[in-house]
């Protein structure tokens, strides 16, 4: 229970309902303050305007000017002289003291606020002083003006929102729960679909992908997009294991076929020629599984290479020597001077497999050359053979894959050779492309120049 309350529907609940309390807090204190301030003005103002017209009366009639018009329950006025003596006053205040002792020049008015005053219950009171002159010589007018109103409804209105504030806070909690269970409903969708894929055969699932283009349909398409890689290196992986388990079974069916027959029949064999048919095969076992050890390092953390300054033209030199070497070639090389850093094993290594498919595929001659640009350099591998089918062209590079061709050749490889070339290339930054050549095929490695200096 504890951790279901610690859920994002929780927490986004109560981050809500905490924001609108704190918003709803400050904004009931503003408009109580507000509201106070605005009666306090009304009634400042009503004072003054009363004070105002008795000043007028009392500069005409002195200090027989009617008061008791103007005075009320909440209210009062009084005329007093320059001594400070009451000449005149309401009926609420007759024969009491002046209710502030504050004398204005005539023509200005002093405004402040009192609560010792002789009628109400020890309630704020405002007072307005005017000065004026009349038959009888200087006088201020003295209004004030009761503020218990303005206390009594701020009470109330205090009152309501006391009562309210839970309310609505209880329906911000409720709509933002509702709402928050509305927002993530896609989101359980996605968890749902996701939690009902079982193992590696059920990848093929997609999860919905709700309207619009927010966070969450954002998520689902990138957990639609894991998905796809997933059941792409699924379907990779398995391809791979069926592809290695048939190419391992072959040289040890020779092998074991071989020991068989000579055991079976130890007088009838040549045994020098059973000898060296067994280590061809377990030298192409060998290479088989160093290949394979090869890519699934590649595949599970990246091919790992040295980075020292490399020529690439000595490569090219030493690999044309070699193809020359195994004769029935013609072999020719445009190789400038061309620096890059990288693994020189594994380029070599590269350009071995480059080489030697295309000495599988060539009539009669091999054309290896270097083409330095300006961030970049082109080691590219021609040979004059049939050609590779456009179609054809990016599927060679895949594992295991071996065109028709090349299956009914002799010397025909694994068809790994030329994925570990890409794998090479790609981890030295650089790109593997095949393309028609002027007769046959042509093989464009690209990789970036070392910088000078």
């Amino acid at each position: 229970m504890r951790r279901r309350f610690r859920g994002v529907r929780w927490r986004t609940t109560a981050a809500a309902t905490l924001a609108v309390a704190v918003f709803l807090a400050i904004a009931a204190l503003a408009f109580a303050v507000a509201q106070r301030h605005q009666l306090e003005a009304s009634i400042t103002e009503a004072a003054q305007q009363q004070a105002s017209d008795i000043a007028t009366q009392v500069a005409r009639e002195g200090a027989g000017a009617d008061l008791a018009a103007g005075a009320g329950d909440q209210s009062l006025i009084q005329l007093v002289d320059a001594s400070g003596h009451v000449l005149a006053a309401s009926p609420s205040v007759e024969g009491e003291p002046p209710v502030a002792d504050v004398r204005p020049s005539p023509g200005s008015t002093t405004t402040i606020r009192s609560a010792a005053l002789p009628i109400g219950e020890g309630e704020d009171f405002v007072v307005v002083a005017r000065g004026v002159t009349g038959p009888d010589g200087p006088v201020v007018v003295l209004v004030a003006q009761s503020l218990e109103l303005v206390g009594q409804s701020t009470a109330v209105v205090v009152s309501l929102l006391l009562i309210g504030y839970p309310v609505v806070l209880l329906g911000v909690a409720l709509a933002s729960y509702w709402l928050a269970g509305r927002a993530l409903a896609p989101v359980e969708a996605i968890r749902t679909r996701v939690a009902q894929v079982q193992g590696t055969s059920e990848l093929d699932a997609r999860v919905p992908v709700p309207d619009g283009d927010d966070e969450i349909a954002r998520l689902a398409v990138t957990m639609n997009a894991m998905l796809e890689r997933l059941e792409t290196a699924s379907d990779r992986q398995r391809r791979f294991v069926g592809d290695a388990s048939h190419e391992l079974r072959s040289p040890l069916a020779t092998i074991r076929a071989a020991h068989e027959i000579a055991t079976l029949y130890p007088d009838s064999g040549d045994v020098t020629a059973t000898s060296r048919d067994v280590l061809a095969e377990l030298d192409r076992l060998d290479h088989l599984v160093a290949d394979l050890l090869l890519l699934a390092r590649a595949d599970e953390h990246g091919l790992r290479v040295r980075s020292v300054d490399v020529d690439l033209e000595d490569l090219v030199t030493h690999e044309a020597d070699r193809l020359r070497k195994l004769g029935g070639l013609s072999v020719t090389v445009a190789a400038p001077p061309a620096r890059i850093h990288g693994d020189p094993v594994q380029l070599a290594r590269a350009l071995r497999n480059l080489a030697d498919n295309a000495a599988r595929h060539a009539e009669g001659h091999v054309h290896l050359s270097l083409q330095i640009h300006a961030d970049s350099v082109e080691l590219a591998v021609e040979d004059d053979g049939s050609g590779i089918p456009e179609a054809d062209r990016e599927r060679i590079f895949e594992r295991f894959v071996r065109l028709d061709v090349s299956r009914t050749r002799a010397g025909g490889g694994t068809g790994l050779g030329l994925a570990i070339a890409r794998e090479i290339t790609a981890a030295h930054g650089g790109t593997l492309s095949v393309k028609a050549g002027t007769r046959g095929t042509r093989f464009v490695m690209n990789l970036p120049r070392a910088a000078e200096g």
